[in-house]
């Protein structure tokens, strides 16, 4: 696996490295070329102006994980069913081109009949392993949908999605909550995303909790400047309440600076630990998942 390209291709984004036989990084390139920018049947152009320069030598490799995997991207990698580890998605890749490019499938698992499904983070989150050197963990993701993992022997067994990020959207840009915020969200007011954080984790619902954010704006008991934050810890803090986390708990949080910053401080307030993993646990994953495959299909 002495050249291996990988890609993370997103909604919105599209990453790629190209990655060295050890798996160090020998060079990134990142473009807004996501999925939705890119018009039927032009997902090989898109491919070839990223990374054709790479894929140049004839024992090159590329596996993509994301977005680019679904019935709206290049093309769609069924699901693979939990629990799953390295060798069982390297089993479940989609060939693009056979031998050359492949897509790696998304994850499902289901809890109470009902199915969840994750694109991308299943290779974040065995990355996530590598990097840390863990065989069980249990890992946030956040984001617009945040993921709870549940890993167990080296495998996903199980995860949960939290709309998380886009609740806070909406309130934030088609309630009344919005209107007495500033434009922009500005920098992060730790004061009042910690009592934002604490007044959910005390709260029993967030259709409670919200209104929270009105009324501390009607009096002027919260500066317009810090009510985002405000709100970002009442949503955030919802989502941490539901995991139910006993003190102590270690929690592995992969995703931006910015948000692992938000997770780690209500992670605290909880009493319970967090580690980081960055932005290179999406390469380690794949290239784990490439050093199963012991043949090309």
């Amino acid at each position: 696996m002495n050249h291996l390209v990988a890609l993370d291709w997103g909604t919105s984004s599209l990453r790629a490295a190209r990655l060295a036989g050890d798996g160090r990084v020998l060079e990134e390139r990142s473009l807004p070329r996501g999925i939705l920018t890119v018009p039927p049947g032009g997902f090989p152009q898109v491919f070839d102006e990223v990374c054709g320069d790479w894929m140049r030598p004839p024992e090159a490799l590329a596996l993509i994980c994301g977005m680019a995997g679904s019935r709206q991207g290049w093309m769609e990698a069924p699901y693979c069913p939990c629990p799953a580890g390295f060798a069982d998605i390297a089993a479940h890749l989609t060939w693009i081109e056979p031998g050359r490019i492949a897509m790696v499938p998304g994850l499902t698992c289901e809890q109470d009949g009902v199915p969840d499904v994750m694109r991308g983070e299943e290779t974040q989150v065995l990355g996530a392993l590598e990097l840390l050197e863990l065989d069980a963990a249990l890992l946030v993701l956040p984001g617009t949908h945040s993921k709870w993992v549940q890993v167990a022997g080296g495998r996903i067994e199980r995860f949960s999605t939290f709309m998380t990020g886009e609740f806070y959207a909406l309130l934030r840009q088609h309630s009344i909550l919005g209107r007495t915020m500033p434009p922009e969200d500005g920098e992060l007011d730790e004061t009042a995303f910690e009592r934002g954080v604490s007044h959910a984790l005390r709260s029993s619902t967030l259709l409670h909790a919200a209104f929270s954010a009105r009324t501390l704006a009607l009096f002027e008991r919260l500066p317009a400047a810090a009510r985002p934050s405000y709100l970002s810890g009442l949503v955030i803090g919802e989502e941490l309440a539901a995991q139910q986390l006993a003190g102590g708990t270690d929690v592995v949080v992969v995703g931006s600076e910015a948000l692992t910053r938000r997770y780690e401080i209500g992670l605290r307030l909880l009493g319970a630990t967090a580690q980081r993993a960055g932005a290179q646990a999406t390469w380690r994953g794949l290239r784990a998942i490439a050093s199963t495959l012991e043949h090309r299909q």
